[in-house]
């Protein structure tokens, strides 16, 4: 592989093999609009890897090109030109090295899917506590499909786009709250807005016990999310949005601890009213962006079914 800009000397129409002693038809090429791209040439059995990844100024999609289903990346920003470079021979070498073109396929578009994590800020690998907030959420995501189905489950998933409540559904908003079983009982409040009275809607406080434990029995946080995906595996609208959102949350199959097992445990649900132990807004001139704890045990009085059935059959009815 050469060190100079690929694309200098190609036209549209030509197309320049990677390596030629590379596994994977992979090409330097141009669009009929001149814009660089970098293709890979399928066959016919291979079945196309969804969602594809949106990146800022670089497209993903597939194309027939000279008979060929190609899978195809391209730049349409000129100025990031050196950055696309090194995108597209990261794809390459990620996709070599899989042996078949299937997985080829799938390690293009996965670590195409990186790069869109890693432009977005990420790149990091989620924290222990993050993980456990992302398994307690993928619990009542699972949850929810069960009763409302993938789409409208997918779609109630606001927490990875930062709203201030993780889950909003139809007169019902949730905040997800994860904790270690032997913890203190209290959660952490990140801001005064997440337990903000939503107008015409009811609010619940969701508090999970999620424990982990290295080399132990049990599902680690890949096949959780495996598990949760399979749900919108039938509904490829949800699974795109559903893949969206967990990638939002900074979540990266590649950076997983494969020996740390997860264990979500028992479930309280508080229903947030009048009276509930909380800071909101208008908050004293001069005071913003404020965090604070509260005390299980002060919310006693404001239990609610975790049940989400009776939840939303209740709901219904005072409405």
């Amino acid at each position: 592989m050469t060190t100079e800009n690929p694309w200098e000397r190609i036209e549209p129409g030509i197309a320049h093999r990677v390596d030629r002693k590379g596994r994977h038809d992979f090409f330097w090429s141009r669009m009929l609009d001149r814009s660089p791209a970098l293709v890979l040439r399928l066959d016919n059995t291979i079945k196309p890897v969804q969602p594809l990844p949106k990146l800022r100024h670089v497209w993903a999609f597939y194309r027939v090109v000279e008979g060929y289903n190609c899978y195809c990346l391209t730049l349409n920003e000129r100025n990031h030109l050196d950055l696309f470079e090194t995108l597209c021979r990261d794809v390459v070498g990620a996709a070599e090295a899989a042996e078949d073109l299937q997985a080829a396929l799938q390690r293009a578009v996965r670590r195409t899917m990186r790069w869109h994590h890693l432009l977005r800020g990420g790149g990091r690998g989620l924290s222990i506590e993050e993980q456990r907030g992302l398994i307690g959420e993928l619990a009542l995501l699972r949850e929810l499909v069960t009763e409302v189905g993938p789409m409208a489950a997918a779609e109630a998933w606001h927490g990875p786009e930062e709203s201030a409540k993780d889950f909003e559904l139809p007169g019902i908003y949730i905040e997800c709250k994860a904790r270690r079983s032997a913890a203190h009982p209290k959660v952490r409040i990140s801001s005064e807005a997440q337990l903000m009275d939503i107008p015409g809607a009811r609010l619940f406080l969701r508090v999970q016990d999620v424990d982990t434990a290295l080399d132990g029995e049990g599902e680690n946080l890949t096949q959780h999310v495996e598990r949760t995906g399979a749900l919108f595996a039938d509904d490829l609208i949800a699974h795109d949005v559903w893949e969206r959102r967990l990638f939002g949350t900074g979540y990266d199959p590649d950076l997983v601890e494969a020996n740390r097992t997860w264990h979500p445990g028992a479930v309280q649900m508080f229903e947030v009213r009048e009276g509930f132990p909380r800071l909101v807004p208008p908050l004293p001139t001069g005071v913003e962006a404020v965090e604070y704890t509260v005390r299980l045990g002060d919310c006693a009085d404001f239990q609610a079914s975790a049940n989400l059935k009776q939840l939303f059959f209740e709901s219904k009815r005072n409405v």
